[in-house]
């Protein structure tokens, strides 16, 4: 049971978790897109970034919804992003016929857009992006 609970801390840390969060991001944050995905970015002033994660009914069904919101969440945690962000990943329909491999060539290119990607210099903290 502890380790489900200290999960659990972990994930609220880095997770957007209240609707007010995301329109704050969606209302003043700055957009990048591409055929997939379209990444919306807000500095939050806090030492780490929050992430959320965007898929709508318009994709399918629960598993559907739920593989891309997997994919994406995986995908973001094996990538270095600078510290003092809120990010929406929002899926696009067409992301739902892509791979793994091409579903993160598509974030890495718009984390790079964006210039959210950390520097190889910088210093990573283990279990925080």
């Amino acid at each position: 049971m502890a380790i489900n609970a200290g999960l659990a801390a972990m994930t609220r840390n880095w997770a957007l978790t209240k609707r007010a969060q995301y329109l704050t991001v969606y209302k003043s944050g700055k957009a990048w897109a591409d055929n997939f995905i379209v990444i919306k970015a807000l500095p939050n002033g806090l030492e780490l970034s929050r992430y959320g994660f965007s898929v709508t009914k318009e994709l399918g069904k629960a598993v559907v919804r739920n593989r891309v919101r997997r994919l994406l969440r995986e995908i973001v945690r094996l990538t270095p992003v600078k510290p003092g962000w809120d990010v929406v990943f929002i899926a696009r329909p067409s992301a739902v016929a892509v791979d793994y491999h091409q579903l993160k060539k598509s974030v890495d290119r718009l984390l790079v857009r964006a210039h959210l990607l950390r520097d190889r210099d910088e210093a990573v903290s283990p279990g925080v992006n």
